[in-house]
């Protein structure tokens, strides 16, 4: 599968499919283990977008010999913590405003001592073109860092590199799953509507639970044992219906109404640093109207959250519901101040330890809590056509990261201040050697 593969997903299964909808049948052609990548960082957070360079600035000539660098880019960080593992998103748009008729193939970021560092092109459109390059850096409280970018032959990222994974899993009942080297999920396809044994309607996201930083989907699908703790994770949510952790509806006034299983999935990047894909859903009665969903979802390496776009059809406007599922022993919170709700849950009644999920909105958004009979909600304004933004995480205290219900809440708070607060982007060109 290429970097900017599109995933359509089958609307039936062959009839010769065996075995509970719980369990895969035998793939003709299991994929192979992910790459393993290295141990990695502790902290992240969302990437920050470069802003169009100021009026007036010089433009570096667009015939710069290989090696040249082309463009600076300083990073400030306003906040007074750290930042560890940033991933900052450039437009190459704004690139080619200093750096007119730059091939985007041949360009690389260095750091400071002019050492590249780790980089990928992202195509955000599906048009087989990348729009953004994107790196992670370190900065520290209030801190302050400039990197540079180099025309020349890029890096060729190797296979420990790979921090970030996610495809559409046929032989599974049509999931999708995905995951970094700290967090996995999955959601379900059509496939699994009409399973014949256990058959299962629900856009909630399920969790699974990683201890090892390595990616490990697909070793879990082709072993098809992951619902016991092997000295990897495992996967002890119960989704059901729900809405898992971070699955959405539409708000209605009185009731929660939600779509069936996606129908088709795309990847438009993957890795190794930022996974990019989108889920679509068929339309779906909420109230008088039928709306149908676009949702897109952003993971970066390192990070506990994933970043969601959820789009709709029409002009109207909405009221977006993000659920919790409710499970015995949570532990459930929700701040209108910041904008977030979490919980902290035992899993498989504590025997699998306890997982914490939460709901970050960005800064400016209201939200209020509602709920069902079977979720939590954070219920926001959202109008169709317009995507909807928010933040979806999680955290195991088996995992590494998290030890418990106080250093979780730590991490959604510090999300939303980092929301707040963005890095600071400047991107100007080099002068003329």
């Amino acid at each position: 599968m290429t970097m900017k593969a599109v995933h359509s997903t089958v609307l039936a299964v062959a009839g010769s499919l065996l075995g509970a909808c719980g369990s895969p049948p035998a793939p003709e052609s299991p994929p192979p283990p992910a790459p393993a990548p290295a141990p990695a960082a502790v902290e992240t957070t969302r990437s920050s977008e470069v802003p169009s360079p100021a009026e007036g600035q010089a433009a570096a000539k667009s015939s710069a010999a290989p090696g040249t660098d082309v463009a600076s880019v300083s990073l400030a960080n306003p906040l007074g913590e750290a930042r560890a593992r940033e991933t900052i998103a450039l437009t190459l748009a704004d690139v080619a405003k200093i750096v007119p008729g730059l091939a985007a193939d041949k360009l690389f970021v260095v750091d400071a001592a002019g050492t590249p560092v780790l980089s990928q092109l992202v195509d955000m459109d599906g048009d087989l073109a990348p729009d953004q390059i994107v790196f992670q850096v370190d900065l520290a409280a209030n801190g302050s860092k400039t990197v540079k970018l180099r025309v020349g032959e890029r890096p060729t990222a190797v296979a420990a590199d790979y921090k970030v994974y996610g495809r559409f899993v046929r032989e599974r009942y049509d999931d999708f799953a995905w995951e970094n080297d700290w967090v996995a999920y999955r959601m379900y396809g059509p496939a699994l509507e009409t399973c014949k044994n256990d058959p299962l309607t629900s856009s909630g996201i399920d969790v699974w639970v990683k201890r090892v930083r390595r990616l490990v989907v697909n070793e879990w699908y082709m072993t098809d044992n992951y619902h016991k703790d092997h000295g990897d994770g495992l996967d002890a949510y119960k989704v059901g219906p729900s809405r898992g952790c971070g699955g959405t509806g539409l708000w209605t006034g009185k009731k929660l109404a939600v779509s069936k299983n996606f129908t088709t999935s795309r990847v438009l990047a993957n890795g190794p640093i930022r996974l990019v894909f989108e889920l679509s859903f068929a339309p779906w009665a909420a109230g008088p109207a039928r709306v149908s969903e676009t949702k897109r979802v952003i993971l970066d390496a390192g990070s506990l959250f994933n970043h969601m776009a959820s789009t709709f059809s029409g002009r109207a406007p909405l009221s977006l519901g993000i659920g919790i599922a409710k499970h015995p022993g949570a532990a459930v919170e929700f701040d209108p101040k910041s904008a977030w709700m979490r919980d902290w849950e035992p899993l498989d009644e504590g025997k699998a330890g306890n997982v914490g999920c939460a709901i970050v909105v960005p800064p400016g958004t209201t939200a209020a809590q509602q709920q069902t009979d079977s979720e939590y909600l954070a219920v926001l304004p959202a109008k169709g056509g317009v995507p909807a933004d928010y933040y979806v995480g999680t955290a195991w205290d088996r995992g590494g990261r998290v030890a418990d219900l106080a250093g979780w809440k730590r991490e959604v708070e510090s999300l939303s201040r980092r929301l707040a607060a963005p890095v600071q982007v400047t991107l100007a060109a080099m002068p003329s050697q």
